[in-house]
């Protein structure tokens, strides 16, 4: 059964300054949200409380399968991934970029290959697989961080800022690859973006944020 994510009353603070103030929201169903808002509104804090790389000041982040809660260890941590705004690639190939989190998992040889093909094809770059992925363009490097968190098949994938620093083109094939997930993926996909036009093209459910709380959503 898929997971679901509740936040309530979270509070974040940096250095004296409060980036997220009593933010409370529930992620209960299959679709993709979009958050949008100025930049330091709190929206990448949030994703990174939500993927359990940071732990909130005050308040709590549950997670559910169904109506019941699953504990917070490392098997739930294998079930989210978080594709930041610079992916980072090892000095290797695009196939074995993307197949890290398939092989640290212990799968298979013949099981990894085809996932990951399957997942490079997704995002335009089954061509480039036996490319030195440090070689790629920014923008080709972050559709691999994209192809390398889908390959793992995720309860939710959480995309902070996906088209921050790529080309036109770029942004349109990532934007066209995050729409192909509306009928690819039952999961649950939580994107932040500052760009209010990219979120109204994406949102299945759209959120405002402000002042670090969500102050708005938009069905």
């Amino acid at each position: 059964m898929s997971l679901t994510v509740k936040v309530s009353h979270i509070v974040k603070c940096y250095d004296g300054t409060t980036v997220l103030d009593d933010c409370s929201f529930s992620f209960d169903a299959a679709g993709t949200y979009v958050l949008t808002g100025q930049n330091g509104c709190g929206k990448s804090t949030l994703l990174r409380i939500c993927s359990l790389i940071e732990k909130p000041d005050r308040g709590s982040v549950a997670f559910y399968s169904g109506p019941s809660r699953i504990e917070e260890d490392m098997d739930l941590k294998r079930r989210l991934t978080l594709v930041l705004p610079k992916v980072g690639v090892f000095n290797t190939t695009v196939m074995k970029n993307a197949a890290y989190g398939l092989k640290i998992r212990g799968m298979d040889a013949a099981t990894i290959e085809g996932k990951v093909r399957r997942a490079l094809d997704f995002v335009g770059l089954d061509h480039k697989s036996s490319q030195n992925a440090l070689t790629l363009s920014s923008g080709e490097t972050q559709r691999l961080g994209i192809a390398r968190a889908l390959v793992i098949e995720p309860d939710i994938l959480f995309l902070d800022e996906p088209t921050a620093s790529v080309d036109y083109k770029n942004t349109t094939l990532i934007e066209e690859i995050l729409h192909s997930l509306k009928t690819a993926n039952k999961s649950i996909v939580v994107i932040a973006t500052h760009d209010r036009d990219q979120a109204k093209r994406l949102a299945d459910r759209l959120l405002v944020m402000r002042d670090g709380k969500i102050e708005i959503a938009e069905s």
